[in-house]
């Protein structure tokens, strides 16, 4: 009978995602998209400012499994996501990754980001290998 290695605890990560944080990640990532921006074209949407981009707010959970596995994450890391509900800047967002199981060396963690009014930003999946 083989046992499975030990999954670790993932820590949660909790960053301030401002407009000034969108804006890097605009110019960083090369996504000028105005809707991430100050602009008219922002303040016409629905939510009449800009969105952050869900790629960032998605980071939080890789930083989450960053921290945890290191290189095991960045060569064999997985995450499956769907976005719930826009990020509307200034939010403090907390990414979270709860172990779900272990089997075959990979662990599988239920993934989320919300906002600290509890909105639900994104869920999902991630899988790391464990050894």
């Amino acid at each position: 009978m083989t046992t499975e290695p030990a999954a670790p605890e993932v820590a949660p990560v909790t960053r301030l995602i401002d407009q000034p944080r969108v804006n890097r990640y605009a110019s960083g990532g090369r996504d000028p998209n105005p809707i991430h921006l100050d602009t008219p074209e922002a303040a016409a949407t629905q939510f009449g400012r800009p969105i952050a981009h869900g790629m960032l707010v998605l980071a939080l959970v890789s930083e989450a499994m960053t921290n945890t596995f290191g290189e095991r994450w960045a060569s064999g890391g997985h995450l499956k996501v769907r976005w719930r509900a826009p990020a509307l800047p200034p939010l403090t967002v907390t990414a979270r990754a709860d172990l779900q199981k272990v089997a075959d060396g990979v662990a599988r963690y239920e993934v989320s980001c919300e906002d600290e009014h509890g909105t639900v930003l994104l869920t999902g999946t991630a899988r790391a290998p464990v050894s």
